[in-house]
């Protein structure tokens, strides 16, 4: 493979693990004071899968995902009970 037909990305690889580039760049850019966004960073951070945070709080992917780029945010009891979970894994 020529050198030059690699991609070149700024970002540090142990963030991308298990997140698209396009997920990591939606979180980024959102607001840190979001509790979604919050826990989208922490998520990244210790690559916590979107489908494991689903069914920890019995809502879809998509919802998720909106979370993490700051649409919307979880109910209180909900982002209680995630960053319970975040905090002992």
């Amino acid at each position: 493979m020529c050198p030059l037909s690699r991609p070149t990305f700024n970002y540090k690889k142990e963030i991308m693990i298990g997140y698209t580039l396009s997920t990591v760049q939606k979180n980024k850019a959102a607001s840190g004071r979001l509790v979604g966004v919050k826990i989208g960073r922490m998520c990244i951070k210790k690559n916590i899968s979107v489908k494991k945070i689903a069914e920890i709080a019995g809502v879809s992917a998509v919802t998720v995902y909106a979370w993490f780029a700051g649409e919307y945010s979880p109910r209180a009891d909900t982002a209680s009970t995630i960053f319970a979970y975040i905090e002992r894994n």
